[in-house]
């Protein structure tokens, strides 16, 4: 398994970018998030982290700048019907974080209009992600530590509401707007059924 390749960025195109290590031109799929952050610096030295693909008839390398994209791409394959082309095509269309806002408030809609992903298969990765995906933004939360305190009565007696605010700030909203999405839902929920109906709000 090749974890990541680091060398000097060779090529850059929008589908894909070539890596030279050692003499060895690497050829990696990427996403149009990936072609962004990086088709600036050809001649460059870069790391990307990978995923191998292997089949009966052919063998691909997919490249991501991001672990959040990576594990984005790795949840997404997991998906009945979407295989690694379908995935990149998806995180080309949205950032991780947008994706993962997309999944929460079941917005099958946004997540179809990436290339080659139908309604059906959108709605299917909302279906088996959506659980998947709130858990994955709580452990997120979980892991960076550190509780955040919050004005807002109903939040401040909550811990599942304090939780969520936490996971709705690492998903890049900012603490007031966070809050107030917040306000008036069951803080007696699981936090992984509050994030979705304050994204909701969020996002209208």
């Amino acid at each position: 398994m090749i974890y990541h390749v680091n060398g000097a960025l060779e090529l850059c195109e929008p589908a894909f970018c070539v890596i030279d290590c050692g003499g060895v031109g690497y050829k990696l799929s990427i996403s149009e998030n990936t072609y962004g952050s990086i088709v600036g610096h050809v001649g460059e030295k870069m790391k990307l982290l990978t995923y191998l693909q292997v089949r009966e008839d052919d063998v691909e390398l997919y490249g991501f700048k991001t672990n959040d994209e990576l594990s984005a791409f790795k949840l997404l394959i997991t998906v009945s019907g979407v295989g690694p082309k379908a995935a990149i095509s998806i995180l080309s269309l949205m950032t991780p974080d947008r994706l993962a806002s997309a999944i929460c408030t079941e917005d099958s809609k946004a997540i179809s209009k990436a290339s080659g992903v139908g309604p059906k298969t959108a709605a299917r990765v909302v279906l088996e992600l959506k659980d998947k995906m709130a858990k994955q933004v709580f452990a997120a939360n979980t892991n960076i530590g550190g509780a955040v305190s919050a004005p807002v009565s109903n939040i401040g007696a909550s811990s599942n509401l304090s939780e969520a605010l936490d996971a709705l700030m690492v998903l890049g909203y900012n603490r007031s707007d966070a809050q107030r999405a917040l306000v008036g839902i069951d803080p007696n929920l699981d936090v992984t059924k509050i994030i979705p109906l304050a994204l909701n709000k969020l996002m209208r």
